[in-house]
């Protein structure tokens, strides 16, 4: 889950992939892209990774 310009992004975790909003996405990238318009890494916008991230 994250917060965008005010909006909840909120993610299920399924075994061949992600659902967001109703719809299935192979990856949290394009969830991303979705979501902002731009290309981002789906791990970092969720904040898997990156500075901060737990479990690197």
């Amino acid at each position: 889950m994250r917060s965008w310009n005010g909006r909840t992004v909120s993610v299920e975790a399924q075994t061949d992939g992600f659902v967001f909003e109703d719809r299935y996405y192979q990856s949290l990238s394009a969830i991303a892209r979705e979501v902002t318009g731009t290309n981002w890494s789906g791990p970092r916008f969720f904040g898997l990774r990156g500075e901060g991230a737990r479990g690197k």
